[in-house]
């Protein structure tokens, strides 16, 4: 089945919906397995900028696919491929933007996480309730969050399974802008559309710094830094795009 859509909405700008509504879009193998498809092809494709990622007006994702998680026991976990799938999404190297309207729980939340920007509709509310079914959150969630939030909030809302609203994950980073709920895509395709129309290199080395800052110290971080800013000295988009501040025009980037 086709637990995806996918639609060229700007130049540049690929749009992907995810389609289970009678599901709420629980994130089964297969449709996450569809995912890294797409994306991987989106990878290999030079037109394609920026994603944007979205569910539909009342649901992102409300978790993980339940039948499938509880067909699996002690052994046959360990041999399950979703940790991989998950890799593969966290490692697609082009901007990833989030449109999250209504609930975005458990696997859901955790695929919010792995958007590089996330906007929400004024519905939209995530969770982590796997604390619910004795389980704690397998995709990054108890380790996204802690990053983004701090530890004493992180316990709190894997401990619980509290809900948390649009205004409380802005607050607290999770999310970089609150839109009218029914104009959350169009608001997503239009940041969208502004990405891609930069110098596609220097977006991708933004993306490889800003995701790598838990990751090193901050001098580890401010020598990779540096030896983008000086790679990108080499590239002709940096050369365009002086050019076309000094001539006063739009710059036109290729991506080289």
């Amino acid at each position: 089945m086709d637990f995806l859509k996918t639609s060229l909405v700007k130049t540049g700008v690929m749009l992907i919906e995810l389609n289970r509504p009678e599901k709420h879009n629980a994130l089964n193998n297969a449709t996450l397995k569809q995912l890294v498809d797409v994306l991987q092809d989106l990878e290999r494709d030079q037109s394609i900028k920026t994603v944007v990622i979205t569910g539909n007006e009342t649901c992102f994702a409300a978790g993980a696919d339940l039948k499938e998680l509880a067909a699996l026991d002690v052994v046959t976990i360990q041999q399950d491929h979703r940790p991989l799938l998950w890799k593969h999404i966290d490692e697609f190297s082009k901007p990833i933007i989030m449109a999250i309207n209504g609930f975005a729980f458990g696997a859901g939340f955790e695929l919010a996480l792995h958007g590089d920007i996330v906007l929400t509709g004024e519905n939209a509310q995530f969770a982590l309730p796997e604390i619910g079914l004795g389980m704690l959150p397998g995709a990054g969630g108890t380790q996204r969050v802690a990053r983004l939030v701090g530890q004493q909030l992180a316990m709190r809302w894997a401990m619980t399974g509290e809900r948390i609203s649009a205004a409380l994950a802005l607050q607290h980073g999770i999310s970089s802008q609150i839109c009218p709920s029914a104009l959350t895509v169009q608001y997503a395709i239009e940041l969208a559309e502004k990405i891609a129309k930069q110098a596609p290199l220097a977006i991708r080395v933004i993306k490889q710094s800003l995701k790598s800052i838990h990751e090193v110290t901050l001098s580890q971080g401010l020598k990779q830094e540096r030896q983008h800013f000086v790679w990108l000295t080499a590239t002709q988009d940096r050369k365009e795009g002086i050019d076309a501040f000094f001539e006063k025009r739009k710059p036109e980037f290729r991506g080289v």
